[in-house]
């Protein structure tokens, strides 16, 4: 008889979760999906108004105006609606109508949300969508021909939220719903996997139970206050750029939190990034009419402009690189904050090269070379690369087409010369220049923006910049933004979820925590730690005088990379019996041989 070996069960067939711009499909059907929950919504309160209800990333949602407060138990009748409608199979219909027409059906149903978006609509003729023959809504589309196409077990209501109509506070509290919909069931299940995983993942979570940041109600919301860990973190990351930056010729500077508006007009920013700017500080009413006052910085540039300013420059002096770890301030609406990916104030590792025009693509490519480094430092591996680019339709933009155009191809050289993965996507430029931007994908296939760089040749022409080249004449130097990190909140967020907090040995607050098997070997746990601190290690004993079981479990909850346990032995040897998070139990060891690994661990930001 011939030997058999067992079956081999094959892996798992990955499934795939595009987001919606990835999909027409999936923008088709979780924009109907929102249709159809709206007519629910109707159908079951009939005193409800309809706002908006766009498609997201992940799914989509509607703000309605109604009476009384959406409960849970609504959401699942809500649901329970959406499944019938979708059963009766009914065709999704487009309507051409005139902007009359509109507005007569829109006041015989008495809904005013609608009246003012349709004020907002531009284009004509006006398209309606139909749900059958009993609801309808202003809509651009695109949609699925029929409810059929809609699969009820892959569509779920996930949460409720407040939201301001038009985004501001001033005017009507509505409620949102959102959902998610998907083309299939599995794909559902999925998604909800992953959320779990993300939930147990959370920065939020983690960086409570770890110890690391707070959020304060009278501080106010998005400005997080950093512990004594977090900050420990903050500045060995701070540490690892500086010294990279140092290597490479960048120049540090420091500038001040507060200008006159005068510097964010010369910028352009007053005029194109006001709404999400802190509001002007004047002296009197005369000084806030007239707009004489300061305002809290959105961004580092100009200050960076005034320092090269301050002296005329000769080509000899170029290419000349800024940085400056620079907190920056936006007003973003408090619907819109979240943990430390979404603040109001954080830290910006910003960075403005001044460059010939002839420097502009060695230095680019040399900026692209320090991200690339610095993420492989950070284990970050899986991104790709975003040609950031104008919309030509938009009227947001300042310069010259010319200047533009030079901007974006030398972008795409420099994609080009490095072979990147890569795709371009009009509409995602700042006001005043392109960027190509790092978009990395976490270990829960989610997608976050981290390091940029942009070119400008429109900031050197508005503050009239200037260098004497080398025929003796003066030169409008090429600016290059960039940002490693991206800001030091939202780094930090993505590496607690991606490392879920067990952090690399360079980058733990604590490096090691030295075990006492009783208060008798306290004085020798705190000696030793005291040599490794002295050494660059992070060490702490443990002074809680807890049993060894609890001190080895607390130090695994705060997911401590070494601990060492002191007993009598390892005191009368000088030893440490060490237990790491990666390799488990390693044996005794002299104290010089750990400290030294350590150090060693450190310098080529390893694991110990």
């Amino acid at each position: 008889m011939a030997n058999s070996s067992p079956a081999v069960e094959a892996p798992a067939e990955k499934i795939s979760l595009p987001r919606t711009g990835e999909s027409e499909q999936l923008k088709k059907i979780r924009h109907t999906t929102s249709h159809v929950m709206a007519m629910a919504v109707q159908k079951l309160f009939p005193k409800a108004q309809v706002t908006i209800g766009p498609w997201i990333d992940n799914g989509f949602y509607y703000d309605f105006d109604n009476p009384d407060t959406f409960t849970e138990q609504d959401l699942k009748a809500i649901k329970k609606e959406m499944v019938k409608i979708i059963n009766r199979k009914l065709p999704v219909t487009r309507e051409e109508v005139t902007r009359e027409e509109a507005e007569r059906r829109i006041k015989a149903i008495n809904e005013p949300y609608k009246l003012e978006i349709l004020g907002d609509i531009k284009q004509e003729p006006i398209t309606i969508y139909h749900l059958g023959e009993e609801w309808w809504d202003l809509c651009a589309g695109p949609h699925v021909e029929n409810t059929s196409e809609l699969h009820p077990k892959a569509i779920e209501l996930e949460s409720l939220a407040g939201a301001y109509w038009r985004g501001d506070a001033s005017k009507q509290q509505l409620q949102r719903i959102y959902g998610t919909a998907w083309e299939t069931p599995e794909q559902l299940t999925e998604y909800k996997r992953r959320k779990e995983e993300a939930l147990k993942r959370d920065h939020r979570k983690l960086g409570k139970e770890l110890g690391l940041f707070l959020f304060s109600d009278p501080v106010g919301p998005g400005l997080p206050l950093w512990t004594p860990k977090g900050t420990v973190l903050r500045s060995v990351l701070e540490d690892f750029l500086k010294q990279e930056q140092v290597k490479r010729g960048y120049l540090g500077v420091v500038t001040p939190h507060i200008a006159r508006i005068d510097l964010f007009k010369t910028s352009g920013h007053w005029q194109q990034y006001k709404e999400d700017m802190f509001p002007m500080m004047a002296e009197d009413e005369e000084s806030a009419a007239e707009e004489r006052g300061f305002v809290l910085k959105p961004m580092n540039c100009p200050f960076h402009i005034q320092i090269y300013k301050n002296e005329l420059r000769s080509y000899r002096d170029l290419p000349m690189r800024l940085a400056e770890f620079g907190t920056v301030y936006r007003y973003e609406q408090s619907g819109e904050l979240g943990g430390l990916t979404r603040v109001r104030g954080f830290t910006v590792d910003d960075s403005h090269l001044f460059v010939t025009p002839e420097q502009l693509d060695d230095e680019f490519l040399s900026v692209v070379d320090l991200i690339l480094s610095v993420f492989n430092s950070l284990q970050l591996k899986n991104f790709k690369a975003r040609l950031s680019f104008r919309d030509p339709e938009s009227d947001k933009y300042i310069g010259s087409d010319e200047a533009w155009n030079k901007a974006e191809n030398a972008i795409r050289r420099a994609v080009d010369t490095l072979g990147m993965e890569s795709f371009e996507a009009p509409g995602e430029a700042a006001f005043y220049g392109p960027k190509l931007d790092f978009i990395f994908q976490d270990a829960l296939e989610r997608e976050w923006q981290l390091g940029t760089v942009q070119v400008d040749y429109n900031l050197p022409e508005r503050f009239q910049l200037e260098y004497v080249g080398e025929d003796g004449t003066r030169k409008r130097p090429v600016m290059i933004h960039r940002a490693p990190f991206g800001s030091l909140e939202r780094l930090i967020g993505i590496l607690i979820e991606e490392y879920a907090g067990d952090f690399p040995f360079w980058l733990a607050p604590i490096q090691m925590r030295l075990l006492p098997v009783s208060d008798e070997f306290l004085p020798f746990a705190k000696e030793v730690a005291t040599q490794m601190r002295i050494e660059g290690i992070r060490a702490e004993a443990d002074t809680s005088g807890e049993r060894l079981g609890k001190l080895i479990r607390n130090g695994e909850k705060q997911k401590i990379p070494v601990m060492a346990v002191v007993g009598a032995k390892e005191v009368e040897a000088n030893q440490l019996s060490i237990r790491t998070r990666a390799g488990g139990e390693l044996g005794t060891m002299a104290v010089a041989e750990v400290i030294e690994k350590m150090k060693v661990a450190n310098r080529d930001r390893a694991n110990f």
